[in-house]
């Protein structure tokens, strides 16, 4: 499960079976999340967090920081037995907006918000899912 967290609103994707394909799963009231994720995981399985890791373009955290890690010490405490990765965020934001324009959607489509959380949640999922790939490919050589 992919979280890009935010202050009000928190977008989440999840994956399939095979981890092939990242998909928005939607996006939460922030003060809701925890209880969300809970009554999901008692539905669904979910073998990891990842969080996106909020960094200012010269890798230092940005502001968000400040929020997101209280939340990641949160989420690893509740649930211990799921590893919680992290994966560099940047420009998420702006690559659902254009995946958005790219897709088709209308100025008004495009100002949803929750929308652009849930997007950018499939986003640092897949980022993450490449990464694993990557890693195995590497490992295989």
């Amino acid at each position: 499960m992919a979280i890009d967290y935010g202050r009000k609103r928190t977008g989440l994707a999840v994956t399939d079976e095979l981890q092939l394909i990242a998909t928005g799963l939607t996006t939460v009231e922030t003060p809701r999340l925890m209880t969300f994720i809970a009554d999901y995981l008692s539905r669904e399985k979910v073998d990891c967090f990842v969080v996106g890791e909020a960094k200012q373009m010269d890798n230092t955290p940005s502001q968000s920081a400040k929020y997101i890690e209280p939340f990641v010490a949160a989420l690893q405490k509740k649930f211990p037995e799921r590893p919680v990765f992290r994966v560099d965020e940047r420009f998420t934001s702006k690559i659902a907006f254009q995946a958005m324009i790219d897709g088709g959607l209308g100025r008004k489509q495009r100002q949803n918000k929750p929308l652009v959380d849930t997007i950018s949640a499939v986003l640092i999922l897949q980022s993450f899912m490449q990464q694993q790939e990557n890693e195995r490919q590497r490992t295989n050589i």
